[in-house]
């Protein structure tokens, strides 16, 4: 586990899966789908409880004059600030160690109530989970 600061707000463009876990997979080939410059984009995964079900959203980096009138996607901003992460190197071979990894994170003591769960796909082997830190609680790593 390491601190991660995102310097900067992230907008992005998302869409929401039908169900979690099993329509993670379909959200994502929807988006890479919906957005032709995918490849050039910052790719995440954005989840969070509501009630008794988890909301996934897949989401792609908006970029500067970037117009999607889909009505399919739904805009979001990833607020900066300080997140305890965690890398994953060649989650393809072990996917379910990106909700294990989860797990262990949202266990922790000083993550934000308010917050959520973010996937950040950094290529196609890597990701880094990701949850914000309640700013009233000094972390220590």
């Amino acid at each position: 586990m390491e601190k991660y600061n995102l310097v900067s707000d992230i907008n992005v463009v998302c869409v929401q899966a039908g169900s979690f876990p099993n329509g993670i997979m379909a959200a994502h080939q929807k988006l890479h789908a919906l957005i032709p410059d995918i490849k050039q984009r910052r790719v995440f995964g954005i989840s969070r409880p509501e009630g008794a079900e988890i909301i996934y959203k897949a989401a792609a980096e908006l970029g500067e004059g970037d117009r999607f009138d889909h009505s399919d996607l739904e805009r979001f901003t990833i607020r900066k600030g300080e997140y305890l992460a965690e890398l994953i190197t060649d989650f393809m071979n072990d996917v379910p160690k990106i909700g294990k990894t989860f797990q262990k994170l949202i266990r922790q003591p000083d993550i934000d109530p308010e917050g959520y769960c973010v996937e950040e796909y950094i290529n196609e082997n890597d990701v880094r989970c990701m949850v914000g830190i309640n700013k009233e609680i000094d972390w220590q790593v």
